[in-house]
């Protein structure tokens, strides 16, 4: 006997749902591009911070790349899975409010760390209540927004990614700095400079978070007129993913699939644990690929589960291969951007040696701009080409791709501070531009109903591939060689792999984008 999925669509007449944006809907866009900037200060402060606390704790650069990127970016990626599909069930102003309170609050208890166990603990909070952000943001944006402006307002919001990124930089080398002057000894509370840091940016969210709570939940569905009722119990399926996605409670969803579905999720974790044994065998750095393998276990362990319990939702993303090239394709532009801007301050402090205060002023505020502007431009432009060409959406990825790599060299090559800056600058301007013209291409590739869940699994490729991966590669290439020049030049192993699959996406796309209705209900159908 067949089945529907829970909440099916309703079409509307078009004229609806490309009726005028309304002033409310910019205001509270404005709300989130806060709470963005806010989120990245939080996440990004550590690059800033990052030789304080590597002499302080004793660390490597690895381990360094592994607090920035891995024990944030994991769980980040884990926990975003269920509090995606809770984005496309419940509340989501409110699970905005609360992942807001809970990142602010680690952030903060980042500050009292004394050890490294004790910081990836304190990340590893952040990244879980920074999960609740954007699949919360972009689903509500898609329906404060009209399709054919989603990935204005979509980069608009990303933009804080980038001021975030810069401020953080400001605000963490102008702390550490002034801290460390005004209490070479017998601070209060025996506080370093870089843990009075985390402190001081982690607090203000919780005011923040109060602002959150008084914004409006728009309607689901209704900007483009498929509006989607809410389920009756938002929470089942949010503990069904927690379930499927957190080991090893992972064997609980594979047992629901009888022998076989347990023997493919064992086979899955045998080959993923034995190239996280091998990797962290060769690196000597197993917390890294420890991490890493749980994140890719768990990721598996969702997906099977996932095709079995929502036939539509899993055709429409793991399914597609349109979807997947996009988001892996984008994935190698975040796997640079990432890395190299958080490797460098680091390169600024260490090699051409440069006061924090002074690398935090010239790489944080022009890369908060050339973030804004590349993002932004990018976003218009997006816009401009998808008018045109069904898949024009795709070229400003590549571009922001092949665009960044040639900067990204130069900072990792010159010995000039006017040079490094200047490319900085250039680097996180092309870098930037190719945000929101991914995110608003995976938006159009799912049903409103699905919009939680395809930002979640998006995000998988911003974290498990470039967050994860991408700071600590540098790292540990700096660490085996000797050289953070050579570590940052590492990176531009991206560029053909991302061209690679962007292609692919180009091609795919637009039959894609074309059934996504069709697909659903024939998924559906066959549940």
């Amino acid at each position: 006997m067949s089945q529907t999925s829970p909440a099916e669509p309703t079409e509307i007449p078009a004229g609806e749902a490309e009726a005028k944006v309304p002033a409310y809907s910019w205001y509270a866009l404005g709300v989130l591009v806060v709470v963005y900037v806010l989120n990245f200060v939080d996440r990004n402060i550590i690059s800033i911070l990052a030789e304080d606390i590597k002499a302080d704790l004793g660390l490597r650069d690895d381990q360094i790349g592994f607090l920035y990127g891995t024990a944030f970016g994991v769980f980040y990626a884990l926990f975003g899975i269920p509090l995606g599909k809770l984005a496309d069930s419940w509340h989501r102003v409110r699970l905005m409010t609360i992942g807001l309170a809970v990142w602010s609050a680690f952030t903060a208890l980042s500050g009292f760390a004394k050890n490294f166990a004790a910081l990836s603990v304190a990340r590893i909070g952040v990244g879980v209540g920074e999960a609740t952000a954007s699949p919360s943001a972009y689903s509500l944006i898609s329906d404060w927004f009209p399709k054919n402006m989603r990935a204005t307002a979509l980069a608009i919001y990303s933009s804080g990614l980038y001021i975030g990124g810069g401020i953080s930089l400001l605000i963490g080398g102008a702390i550490v700095e002034n801290w460390n002057a005004a209490y070479p000894v017998d601070a209060p509370l025996g506080l370093a400079g870089w843990q009075a840091a985390f402190i001081i940016v982690g607090l203000p969210g919780l005011l923040l978070a109060m602002l959150v709570f008084t914004l409006r939940e728009p309607l689901r569905g209704q900007s483009e007129g498929i509006v989607t009722p809410p389920p009756k119990d938002p929470f089942r399926g949010f503990f069904k993913e927690l379930v499927a996605v957190i080991p090893p409670f992972t064997l609980i969803g594979a047992a629901q699939a009888g022998t076989r579905g347990i023997l493919i999720n064992l086979a899955g974790a045998l080959v993923i644990g034995g190239i996280a044994w091998l990797m962290a065998d060769y690196t000597g750095n197993a917390q890294q690929w420890g991490a890493v393998g749980i994140g890719y276990y768990a990721i598996y362990s969702w997906a099977t589960t996932l095709k079995r319990r929502d036939a539509p939702t899993f055709g429409l993303i793991w399914g597609t291969p349109a979807f997947l090239t996009t988001i892996l394709g984008y994935g190698m532009v975040a796997f640079m951007s990432y890395a190299a801007s958080f490797w460098a301050a680091p390169y600024a402090i260490r090699i051409l040696g440069e006061a924090p205060s002074v690398a935090g002023w010239w790489i944080g505020g022009p890369g908060a701009l050339g973030g804004f502007l590349g993002v932004i431009a990018g976003g218009w432009l997006a816009d401009f080409l998808r008018k045109r060409l069904a898949a024009g959406r795709l070229i400003v990825v590549a571009v922001g791709l092949v665009g960044a790599a040639p900067f990204l060299y130069v900072m990792f090559t010159t010995q000039d501070t006017t040079t490094f800056y200047i490319a900085a600058f250039l680097q996180s301007l092309f870098g930037s531009s190719a945000l929101g013209a991914a995110a608003a291409t995976t938006q159009d590739l799912v049903l409103p109903r699905m919009r939680g869940t395809a930002t979640a699994t998006f995000f998988l490729s911003t974290t498990l591939v470039g967050l994860a991966l991408g700071p600590y590669m540098a790292g540990q290439v700096s660490t085996m060689s000797g050289s953070l020049s050579t570590g940052g030049l590492s990176l531009l192993i991206a560029v053909p792999i991302g061209l690679v699959l962007l292609l692919v996406a180009y091609r795919t796309v637009p039959k894609a984008e074309q059934t996504v209705l069709e697909r659903a209900r024939k998924a559906g159908e066959e549940v």
